[in-house]
């Protein structure tokens, strides 16, 4: 049975103490997440090679792809198992984590597969040029040998926030981004020194930061593992829990590949995007490349509040009570309003100085200033569509969660981003993402509001 605290949270707790209950954790997880990010970029920055810097901002689209796929069952599986819960329906929880464990498993293998065959010609199409091909295909190459744990981590990561243990998928992420935290400098740079003394380092460079993030899952898999099966847990490992019948297939399924969807398309306008600045040149990319990481950092602490209160959605959803569900969305998107908004004033005047922390390169400073402070145009309203999203994901809204999924990336930013370069060159191009960000929040809204009127468990009156 779901403990009582948990419980607590779900049915009776005030709205306030609940959001953040569940939130907080899921925020630093999400820290931790652009902590993964941003590493990499930053040891490898210390190089002072900006080719290998646009190396891995051409790998890390691709790198995203298995993100992607730990969404299907991650995402897809916690909302599931949120919504059990809510009803009361403790085997099927057990069903539910043993398919997507499973399943996260011959997905991870797969993808293993397709990057060792095929990693150059789709880091071609990502945008790597002759000068960053070399590196990028040897991060790429090691990523691909710890492809099922980078898949098996993020889908725990969010199985087990679904039950309720927001901490806990806080603690296996916190563990897997401080060890590589620590292995990012061993094995990216020669050496390091302190005063007069200089100790000798693994220094592999771009694929060093590869091995450091295989590692570093290795760590998040064994702890959620271990929780896994412990009494702690209501989730199981069991093959004999495992059923894709009666339901379990196609419950993962519908809210998992929208969510899938929004990283693969996110993956996917990165790498539409560097193709479009590649006649810029690799400084360009480099630059786009920090200020996309840079940018990480209020984007996902936006997408942590608002994935922290999607279990407490879904249970509220799943159990019929209308008002807790829409108090508890109000709430966070005020929040999500406040949060954007201070954040972005602060970028806005720290900007030059967040992308020197990546690279001492004056042009990708200057290039990389212009393009962060573009991206803070969007925040303060952006946090109104990722609750929209995780909302729609909660109440199990498959085809909602979908339109929703490919509109900021896919249909609304692909269109603006040409229609921008055509009318202002590269200023266009920097536009593009905070005008599909803002698009995308309306269209939010539309659908959020007729899902409210429509809906027949959302139409009864409370029970």
């Amino acid at each position: 049975m779901i403990d009582k605290e948990r419980l607590f949270l779900f049915e009776k707790a005030p709205i306030k103490k609940s959001v953040w209950e569940l939130s907080f954790p899921t925020i630093v997880s999400m820290l931790v997440v652009v902590l993964y990010n941003m590493v990499d970029t930053f040891f490898v920055g210390q190089l002072q090679d900006p080719n290998k810097v646009a190396a891995v901002a051409v790998a890390t689209p691709v790198f995203l792809f298995l993100m992607a796929a730990g969404n299907i069952f991650g995402v897809g599986g916690s909302t599931f198992i949120s919504r059990a819960l809510g009803k009361k329906e403790m085997d099927k929880v057990k069903h539910i984590s043993s398919f997507c464990f499973y399943a996260g498993i011959v997905t991870g293998l797969a993808g293993s597969l397709i990057f060792l065959l095929l990693g150059e010609p789709i880091l071609r199409t990502a945008g790597a040029s002759d000068y960053t091909i070399g590196y990028a295909s040897g991060y790429l190459r090691i990523i691909a040998w710890g492809a099922p744990l980078v898949v098996i981590s993020n889908t725990f990561s969010n199985l087990v926030r679904g039950e309720g243990a927001a901490k806990t998928s806080m603690r296996g992420m916190l563990l897997g981004t401080f060890a590589n935290i620590i292995l990012d400098p061993i094995f990216i740079l020669p050496s390091f020194t302190i005063g007069k003394i200089t100790i000798p380092l693994i220094g592999w460079g771009v694929e060093g930061a590869a091995f450091a993030t295989v590692l570093g899952n290795v760590f998040s898999v064994i702890y959620y593992i271990v929780f896994a099966v412990s009494d702690k847990s209501i989730m199981s490992l069991s093959l004999k829990e495992f059923k894709m019948r009666n339901g379990i297939f196609s419950g993962v399924f519908l809210i998992g590949l929208p969510a899938s969807l929004n990283s693969v398309l996110m993956s996917m306008s990165n790498i539409l995007l560097n193709n479009v600045l590649v006649s810029y040149g690799d400084i360009a990319i480099a630059a786009m490349g920090v200020a996309m990481k840079a940018n990480m950092l209020v984007i996902f602490i936006q997408i942590g509040l608002s994935a922290g209160v999607q279990p407490l959605l879904g249970y509220s959803y799943g159990a019929g009570n209308k008002e807790r569900l829409q108090a508890t969305a109000k709430y966070t998107m005020k929040a999500n309003v406040l949060i954007g908004f201070v954040l972005s004033i602060v970028y806005m005047f720290v900007a030059p100085t967040i992308i020197s922390v990546f690279i001492n390169n004056d042009e990708v400073i200057s290039f990389g200033t212009l393009m962060l402070r573009a991206l803070m145009i969007s925040p303060t309203f952006l946090g109104i569509m990722f609750v929209n999203e995780f909302a729609f994901q909660a109440m199990g809204k498959a085809k909602e969660s979908l339109l929703l999924s490919i509109s900021r990336q896919g249909f609304v930013f692909i269109p603006v981003l040409f229609v921008a370069k055509a009318l202002a060159g590269l200023n266009g191009i920097i536009l593009a993402q905070p005008a599909a960000d803002i698009a995308s929040v309306f269209i939010s809204l539309w659908m959020y509001r007729n899902i409210l009127r429509k809906d027949p468990i959302l139409s009864q009156s409370q029970r």
